[in-house]
């Protein structure tokens, strides 16, 4: 059976998947903050089982609630493919309450405002693969109260600080942008969670674990010596978008350059990858709202750019734009498309 797993973006939506790896090491995994990353989440993981060779599957959707309308969309989607020969096990597992008209209406939302949906979906594992406790590090148990506790408020609770520490430890892991290389944020985030179980049973865990979170994220993203924070970061997020130049490179007229999504302070990684990929000339990065971060390194004048582009501005070498024609999407291709053809009309 192949997993499909989409949770929700902090402490106890990702935890929800590192519950679940312990079963399907190799799933397939999503994340969405609501609205809709929901939508193109969901409409993605449906056309990616319709393109699967694979016939058994289990859908599971963690710390989430949907609408009437996605859960709806979502029960029609999947009882179509399994009229089409496909054997979809379908399961949300949630405590938002707000779901409640939901899980009234479909045997597979399951809803519990009592506990965090880590926990929930920690205690499913446990009831549904004999094979499941073993697979659990040590304090693995503490972890999931730790992360109970912080989600569900439970200020009394022995690891509601330790869970504090870790929240806050999830919510600022963003030396990986989460859009454009959410695998690699995720696995990042994944990472520290994990690390973070060493400190649970320790005197002033919360308190080691604070002090350490700097420490493990340049564990993380160094690689042969060490090295600042900025430094690591902008070489790691280089290293990650030469992977993938090829599909983020844009034309202008008889220049490359390179277009990335959602970034920001892109100052150090554009003038890094500039410096090290000398065939392009030019980088641009798009905002959620719409806003175009420009960089260049003395090969093209980004402010005439920037200008032409949409009455923006700045500097030869580092300019913005913003786009009054801007519509709100999280898909990659979508940003590409959109520039490009802005690109295309100036050429």
């Amino acid at each position: 059976m192949i997993l499909y797993h989409l949770s929700h973006t902090d402490l106890d939506g990702y935890t929800c998947q590192l519950v679940s790896k312990k079963i399907y090491l190799n799933g397939n995994f999503y994340n969405a903050n609501y609205g809709l990353e929901v939508k193109i989440n969901l409409l993605n993981i449906i056309n990616s089982i319709k393109n699967s060779n694979e016939k058994d599957i289990f859908l599971l959707i963690t710390d989430l609630n949907l609408t009437k309308d996605e859960a709806k969309q979502l029960n029609t989607d999947v009882n179509n493919l399994n009229n089409d020969g496909f054997n979809i096990k379908l399961q949300l597992l949630d405590h938002h309450g707000s779901g409640q008209n939901c899980a009234n209406k479909y045997d597979w939302y399951y809803l519990d405002t009592t506990r965090s949906a880590t926990k929930i979906t920690y205690e499913y594992f446990q009831d549904n693969y004999n094979e499941f406790n073993n697979l659990c590090e040590k304090d693995f148990d503490l972890l999931i109260e730790a992360v109970n506790a912080v989600d569900i408020w439970l200020e009394d609770n022995k690891y509601f600080e330790f869970g504090k520490v870790c929240m806050t430890m999830v919510s600022k892991a963003y030396e990986i942008n989460n859009v454009l290389f959410i695998n690699n944020n995720r696995d990042y985030r994944l990472y520290l969670i994990t690390n973070a179980i060493k400190y649970i049973s320790l005197d002033n865990g919360n308190i080691l674990l604070d002090e350490n979170i700097y420490k493990l994220k340049k564990q993380y993203l160094q690689d042969d010596k060490n090295d600042t924070m900025d430094n690591l970061s902008s070489k790691y997020l280089v290293k990650m978008i030469e992977e993938q130049k090829e599909n983020l490179t844009i034309k202008y007229k008889q220049h490359k350059g390179l277009l990335t999504f959602t970034l920001g302070n892109i100052s150090i990684p554009a003038n890094r990858f500039l410096k090290e990929n000398d065939d392009y000339d030019f980088f641009i990065d798009i905002g959620r709202r719409g806003r175009g971060s420009l960089r260049a390194d003395n090969k093209l004048d980004v402010s005439q750019l920037a200008s032409a582009l949409g009455h923006g501005g700045g500097h030869p070498n580092a300019s913005g734009v913003a786009f009054n024609d801007w519509k709100d999407t999280i898909n990659y291709q979508d940003v590409k498309s959109f520039i490009q053809k802005k690109l295309d009309k100036l050429s």
